[in-house]
């Protein structure tokens, strides 16, 4: 299985990425866990580009977030998928989409297109996104913020928007949760889910 976590930072996705790692290790299974953008020291290197920098060109931005995947795919989802693991991964193609995609402009079908080609098409099983209303995200997020982050509550409430969108375009896929919910509850839901996949 190919499983992703999406949502705006601060929307409890890493959390129950690592719940659903744990869970499905703990009943034997092959995972692995990975985040985007990093997961490959390549994608490491980008990610501090990214998160780091003071500005950058939406293109700019975007082509950054598919080198990241492409090497990620590469180097570890596809090998680990052929081996018969599980993968886990904190984001993947519908941040793109929702961030670079509708909240910056770039038009989801074109860095669609690009995703798809660095990335041979690789889509995930099932992807869970998690919806937080805007203060709640503020407050779990941390006190350093990257440069995303610094963009404030009105770029973050075009990302929600955005997500939303991007649930009904793909909602053969994507599974939307309330993440104010108790981390546990919903790790049940996310594990119910999972073990209904063919």
């Amino acid at each position: 299985m190919f499983i992703t976590f999406e949502g705006v930072d601060g929307s409890g996705k890493s959390t129950q990425a690592r719940l659903l790692a744990d869970r499905l290790r703990a009943e034997g299974r092959d995972v692995v866990d990975t985040r985007e953008p990093g997961g490959t020291e390549i994608g490491e290197r980008i990610r501090d580009i990214l998160l780091g920098s003071d500005h950058m060109a939406p293109w700019a931005e975007a082509s950054l977030f598919s080198a990241a995947r492409a090497q990620l795919v590469d180097e570890v989802i596809r090998p680990a998928l052929a081996r018969g693991a599980d993968v886990v991964c904190d984001r993947y193609l519908d941040s793109s989409l929702a961030y670079q995609g509708l909240a910056r402009g770039l038009g989801v079908e074109r860095v669609l297109e690009v995703n798809l080609t660095v990335t041979g098409s690789l889509l995930p099983d099932r992807t869970f996104l998690l919806l937080v209303p805007g203060e709640v995200a503020a407050r779990r997020r941390g006190r350093s913020p990257d440069r995303i982050e610094r963009e404030g509550d009105e770029f973050a409430a075009e990302v929600d928007r955005a997500y939303r969108e991007i649930a009904e375009i793909f909602s053969q896929r994507m599974v939307v949760l309330d993440g104010t919910e108790a981390p546990e509850k919903l790790a049940e839901e996310i594990h119910g889910h999972v073990r209904n996949l063919p």
